[in-house]
């Protein structure tokens, strides 16, 4: 089963929600009016693929703390400590999104165009990549970063949509 991730740019958690209700194609297709501006990112979940690009920016070893996300989508309330209480609920089902914390709009938005290489060739080395070539990553790398800086241009925060 492969995880679907789109990283997307909005004002606030509360025009996520309204967009996502009733919507299960995710943020990048026609959510009512209009599509939000994002990113596909197949199995590129924040924690990890994107800690590590976080890490590989930072030129720091990669930890589960770098990225720090609040879940905005589902609603309802979380599960308990001992994993969802309902298997067909939202919490266990998906889709999720999550916002992230600003911090990581921002190293990602502030990284120079020289830099992009070598931040590149660092991130590939993640053992989640299975020895993908960094030429290969770079493209993806790019959108995450372009998608930062216009999320800070227009103060908008970024989310994260994941779906299994």
């Amino acid at each position: 089963m492969g995880v679907l991730t789109d990283y997307f740019r909005a004002a606030d958690a509360a025009s996520v929600v309204r967009a996502i209700e009733g919507n299960d194609g995710g943020p990048l297709v026609g959510v009512r009016d209009a599509a939000f501006d994002g990113v596909e990112a197949k199995g590129v979940d924040p924690t990890v693929l994107l800690g590590r690009l976080v890490a590989a920016i930072k030129e720091v070893p990669w930890d589960v703390d770098l990225v720090d996300d609040t879940a905005v989508w589902p609603t309802t309330p979380p599960p308990g400590p001992h994993g969802p209480e309902d298997e067909d609920g939202p919490w266990a089902t998906g889709p999720w999104v999550l916002e992230l914390d600003t911090p990581v709009r921002d190293i990602l938005a502030a990284v120079h165009e020289a830099d992009v290489p070598a931040i590149v060739t660092r991130w590939a080395q993640a053992e989640e990549f299975h020895g993908a070539p960094a030429e290969a990553l770079r493209p993806l790398a790019e959108q995450l970063i372009q998608l930062a800086r216009r999320a800070r241009e227009a103060d908008q925060q970024l989310y994260c949509w994941v779906c299994l």
